[in-house]
Formats: structure tokens, sequence, C-alpha cells
């Protein structure tokens, strides 16, 4: 079972880690309604290194990123389901619209990002490969994504 890091307590676990020879994969983003999508994206990052941090956007940059009616679950919720995956070790949330600052901060060993994203296109590309850190790309599962449950919802209502 993950656990929920706050962002004060990250260098400590970190320090720590290291200290026990643990590599760090991390990946980000809103997981707001949890899909199958998701969970083998997830299950996919967890095989590049030991420890698994997902960095999750908070309640406000969810708003910032997709708009005033998201998110669907608020973070201590989504926290708590990412949280009970056995491929996540750990969350913390973040507040910007992109985990470049928090990244800086934990200088994963891997990133993982959707393939929807290149090194040229992805905010954090550069920090990451600055800070000895590489990037891998995972391809979507066809047809899953948070956008399309919630348009089957409302097409239901």
């Amino acid at each position: 079972m993950g656990e929920l890091i706050q962002r004060q307590d990250l260098p400590k676990l970190l320090k720590q880690l290291k200290a026990e020879g643990k590599t760090i994969v991390t990946t980000n983003g809103c997981f707001d309604i949890l899909h199958v999508g998701h969970v083998r994206y997830l299950q996919k990052t967890k095989t590049f290194a030991d420890k698994l941090l997902v960095c999750l956007n908070s309640d406000s940059s969810v708003k910032q990123i997709k708009g005033p009616d998201r998110p669907i679950n608020n973070e201590q919720d989504r926290a708590e389901i990412l949280c009970a995956l056995s491929c996540v070790d750990y969350v913390v949330l973040f507040d910007e619209s992109t985990p470049q600052n928090l990244l800086c901060e934990i200088k994963p060993d891997v990133h993982t990002k959707g393939a929807d994203y290149t090194i040229e296109t992805l905010p954090e590309a550069k920090s990451i490969m600055e800070n000895g850190g590489r990037i891998e790309f995972i391809s979507f599962v066809e047809g899953k994504s948070t956008t399309n449950v919630i348009n089957k919802i409302n097409s239901k209502a």
C-alpha cells in the first residue's frame, strides 16, 4: 500500500531511499477518474525503478489545466485511490500547473509520461535530464481516458 507524503517531508524520504540504494521513477497527472488506462500506465511505470512516486496535481492545479468543472474527485480521494494500487509506493501533491519544480527536488532516476508528449513538448524534460534522469514515454490504452468516461456518463444523463 502506497503512502501520501507531504511535500515538506520529501527530502527526508529521498535521503532514506538513496541511502538504501533504491531507484526512483516518477510520473505525474490528475488521475481524476481512475480507469484501466491509468492502471496499466502506472504498472508499466513501476517497471522502470524500485520505487514509484506519483506527483499528483492538487485540486487547484487540476482546475488550472482542465477547467472549473474538474476535478470530479477531490485530491484526498484521488491520492487515497492511487495509494491503494500495489504498484504505487508514494504520492505527493503539487499546486503548480507542471511538476517541474517538484521534479527538480526529487531528481528521479526515471520519469514517465504519456506518448502524446515528446522530449520537445514535455515541460519538465530539460530539468529531468539536467539532473541525470531519463524519460520514458508510455503508449495509451486506446479509447481509455477520463474525458471519455465523463462524456459517456453525460450521454446517459
